[in-house]
């Protein structure tokens, strides 16, 4: 078969893997990531389909590139500051950490010298950023407090890749009395100045020029070219690809190209990352876990397990409470794909054997295979008691409006002023509720409106109203308390929770209330006339004779009370003659169901 051939068979079979394998493993709840790999071990391993896994893995590290790319393009600069202590504090202990152990467990297992246990012991402590963020992205956590501290410690990662690997110079014995490891720390520093630098006022104007051409396809390539050719630049000084790309997104992310250059490379992205997936399942060596499959049962649980105890501890000592931790804890355990440049470059300067590092890599591959399963079985774990929250990051808020929860209510009441031409700045405590109204486009930020200093980072000094659409009373009554106190000129529109709340609402001073139920109540009785046969004109002022009706028993009930303009209702109450004696004395407002102690249209 010609090389043409081979290529373009080997495509079809990866592409058929990855929609087979991907579809399955989703509708069981494994996840795709775990489809990926187990279709690359029957494709390779199994019925050696392909054998060059190692070539085209080299190529799928694309599509761990390009993911770094728009991580980076979701992370300002400014941000990026922000996490310093998570990536440079919790990063290097995490690192150095779990480096340390899993050296005394190479060096007490008597397989590595000291030197070579170093090397296995700092490869291993190392984790996969293409699997740990293709699972945060796939159940939508990159964005929360958890996910980013996963983040920052895999950035850490890519980053201590040139000290690691300037450590195997200095094991060999080539860094005595060479300037060597000091050369490529200099060299990787000057190529991430000189990244930031061609970002900052090269990027930008590159693609308004392309732009202004209006050739799409050039901007695509134009897209290509800067993610390819800046990880290029870091792989040239030393660092990894990804780290190129991502300093890359990073530059761009203020730019506002952002969002079209992420529609460009994510297919790309997802095509290539899947590949790679693949690819590692195809290097699966079988015959290496074979020859060695009693060592291999009880070296990977070990690993995994000190990794994640390490891991939890680090976590918990750093301030995350003990699901996020947790959640950390399980995604993190496996090894990375620099294991494989580490133990590869370790065998070829003579630290450790051929075998030995082809059984670590078959270690680091069978680890990241178990993750998808261990993040699963990670929720088991949780104690479902904490709130989840995400990083409190208001950078681009403020607005006329500020709206306090994105509750149903919220949402529509949303639309009509995005409708209007107006800019809403909206805050909501719930991440659920976040990741579903950011997957509908919407801005929408984390924070508590019942602290002052969330509701001042959100801009409420700017704006000229404040929408509380909260869903608990006690929640809407300590934003309205909180603003009148300290914002006492600001206006406050406000959702009630029912009548006896709009009340409440009303003796606060509040601009302006509405229950939630009160105008699809009217609409409802309305459309229900109609359908009765009543004219829409005649329904209509019916149901503004009800709307007046309401308004005014309010107004008499705020200052009279509760039982106020009984008179308002409309009432027909139908008294049936009792099958038994009744054994209490009947209730003196039992005549008028809606004029009770409690009132039951409270509700309306």
């Amino acid at each position: 078969m010609s090389a043409s051939n081979a290529f373009f068979s080997e495509t079809i079979l990866l592409l058929g893997g990855a929609v087979v394998a991907a579809p399955i493993f989703k509708k069981l709840g494994l996840g795709t990531v775990l489809g990926y790999l187990a279709a690359g071990i029957v494709i390779g391993p199994v019925f050696h389909g392909i054998t060059d896994g190692e070539q085209i893995l080299a190529v799928a590290e694309l599509g761990v590139v390009f993911l770094l790319f728009i991580i980076g393009l979701e992370l300002k600069p400014s941000r990026l500051w922000q996490m310093r202590r998570d990536i440079f504090g919790l990063g290097t202990a995490q690192v150095v950490v779990t480096g340390l152990a899993l050296t005394a467990l190479a060096w007490f297992s008597e397989v590595l010298d000291w030197r070579g246990s170093i090397v296995a012991g700092f490869g291993l402590a190392l984790s996969s950023t293409a699997f740990a963020m293709q699972i945060l992205e796939g159940d939508g956590d990159v964005n929360t407090r958890y996910g980013q501290r996963s983040f920052s410690m895999l950035l850490f990662q890519d980053l201590a890749i040139v000290p690691l690997l300037a450590l195997i110079t200095v094991l060999d014995g080539g860094g005595k009395g060479s300037p060597a490891p000091l050369t490529d720390f200099a060299v990787a520093v000057g190529a991430v100045a000189a990244m930031v630098v061609m970002g900052r006022y090269l990027l930008t104007p590159l693609f308004q020029v392309i732009a202004r051409t209006g050739a799409r396809e050039a901007m695509i390539a134009a897209a290509l070219f800067v993610v390819m050719g800046s990880a290029s630049l870091m792989q040239l000084a030393g660092l990894s690809m990804a780290m190129g790309a991502f300093l890359s997104g990073v530059m761009l992310a203020e730019s506002s190209y952002r969002h079209e250059l992420e529609a460009d490379i994510e297919p790309f992205r997802g095509v290539l990352l899947a590949i790679f997936f693949i690819a590692v399942g195809l290097s699966l060596q079988l015959d290496v876990l074979a020859d060695n499959v009693l060592f291999v049962i009880v070296a990977v649980p070990i690993i995994m397990a000190v990794k994640a105890i390490i891991i939890y501890g680090l976590c918990r000592i750093s301030g995350s409470p003990h699901d996020d931790a947790i959640r950390i804890a399980f995604l993190l355990p496996q090894g990375g794909e620099f294991g494989f440049v580490l133990f590869t470059a370790a065998a070829t300067v003579g630290l450790m054997s051929a075998s030995t590092a082809s059984l670590l890599v078959a270690i680091v591959t069978l680890s990241m295979a178990l993750t998808p399963i261990g993040a699963a079985l990670s929720k088991r774990l949780l104690s479902g008691d904490e709130h989840e929250e995400l990083d409190e990051d208001f950078e681009g808020a403020g607005a006329d409006v500020l709206m306090v929860g994105f509750s149903r209510f919220g949402q529509i009441a949303a639309q009509i002023l995005l409708a209007g031409g107006r800019s809403v700045t909206v805050i909501e405590f719930s991440a659920d509720r976040i990741r579903q109204a950011s997957s509908f486009g919407f801005r929408i930020y984390f924070g508590d409106g019942t602290r002052k200093d969330v509701l001042r980072s959100a801009g409420i000094d700017r704006a000229k109203i404040v929408l509380v659409c909260t869903q608990k009373k006690e929640v809407t009554d300590k934003v309205v308390e909180l603003v009148q106190a300290d914002y006492p000129h600001t206006r406050l529109y406000v959702r009630s929770y029912d009548r006896i709340h709009s009340i409440e609402l009303r003796n606060k001073g509040v601009d302006y209330e509405l229950r939630e139920t009160l105008e699809s109540g009217l609409l409802f009785g309305r459309r229900t006339l109609e359908a009765l046969g009543v004219p829409e004109v005649d329904a209509y002022e019916i149901g503004e004779d009800i709307r007046k009706r309401d308004e005014a028993r309010l107004v008499l009930q705020v200052s009279e009370g509760l039982q106020a303009g009984r008179d308002m209702l409309f009432s027909h109450p139908v008294r049936p003659e009792p099958l038994v004696k009744p054994k209490r004395a009947a209730d003196p407002f039992e005549d008028d169901p809606l004029a009770g102690t409690v009132d039951a249209t409270a509700e309306a």
